[in-house]
């Protein structure tokens, strides 16, 4: 009886984990399907989900409206560059508040939390007008700069986290060793972490290429990644739902891809340190 209870409770379990998944794929499933579609079908309702006239008229016209490889080098370099970046200036950060502490320490920490707090709206003025002055707007290297303070300290935060997990006596015999900051960094402390950095790395790049407030308001043309290029399709006129999700699937299947891959790499980052 308990045996068969068990199996009643996995079973019964998997169901509703296959529900929940599906849930919140349904979607982006929804958004692939209604790509293929005629702007007519997309509106129908009530609406088809397999049964229509499958059709890559969508795709050939987002394409030839827009480059879509311009727009997604952009997103490389923005997210790429800003990521990059930002783990350089939080690795040492970070290292420093858990290892070298003081009373300020935790002061600091949610201070950095705190700004992710404000409406990014609240600042958009001053920046722009600093953007301005200093010829970054519809630059790369604006945009780079603005998400990756944007994304600081949620890196430094999870950093911090991960290297509390790390032993001090590691640290402290390899120093009784002979070894300097930097090579502490970069040889003890970095290895020990991979997990960590890995998915810090993974999350903050799929938050800089989902990023769409900054991108929309500080580039146009040149320097403008995916998400200026979904916009796009919203005019004055209406929204081309067939269209927009073309673009839509466009600008997310590289992430997607990624995530997919790297998802085991990203849950064991995520749970580093968990269970001892």
């Amino acid at each position: 009886m308990a045996r068969m209870a068990t199996r009643r409770r996995i079973a019964l379990s998997t169901i509703v984990a296959w529900l929940v998944g599906f849930l919140i794929f349904f979607p982006i499933l929804w958004m692939v399907l209604t790509s293929f579609k005629t702007e007519l079908e997309a509106f129908a309702i009530p609406p088809s989900f397999l049964f229509f006239d499958w059709t890559l008229e969508n795709y050939v016209t987002v394409q030839g409206r827009s480059d879509y490889l311009h727009h997604a080098f952009n997103s490389v370099v923005v997210a790429g560059g800003s990521t990059l970046i930002a783990l350089l200036i939080a690795i040492p950060a970070a290292w420093s508040m858990a290892f070298s502490p003081t009373k300020r320490t935790k002061d600091v920490l949610l201070w950095m939390l705190s700004t992710k707090m404000m409406p990014a709206v609240g600042v958009l003025v001053p920046i722009y007008l600093i953007y301005r002055d200093f010829g970054l707007l519809d630059s790369l290297t604006g945009l780079v700069i603005i998400l990756c303070l944007g994304n600081l300290p949620i890196v430094v935060w999870m950093l911090f986290t991960y290297f509390k997990e790390i032993p001090r006596d590691i640290l402290e015999a390899a120093r009784m060793d002979g070894a300097t900051i930097g090579r502490e960094l970069i040889y003890v402390l970095t290895p020990m972490a991979v997990p960590g950095l890995a998915s810090t790395l993974l999350l903050n790049l799929i938050l800089a290429w989902n990023e769409a407030f900054w991108t929309l308001n500080l580039s146009t043309l040149q320097a403008a990644p995916l998400t200026v290029f979904i916009a796009s399709y919203s005019s004055p006129e209406g929204l081309f739902w067939a269209k927009l999700s073309a673009a839509s699937t466009l600008a997310i299947a590289p992430i997607l891809v990624l995530g997919w891959f790297s998802q085991r790499q990203l849950v064991r980052g995520l749970t580093f340190g968990a269970v001892k």
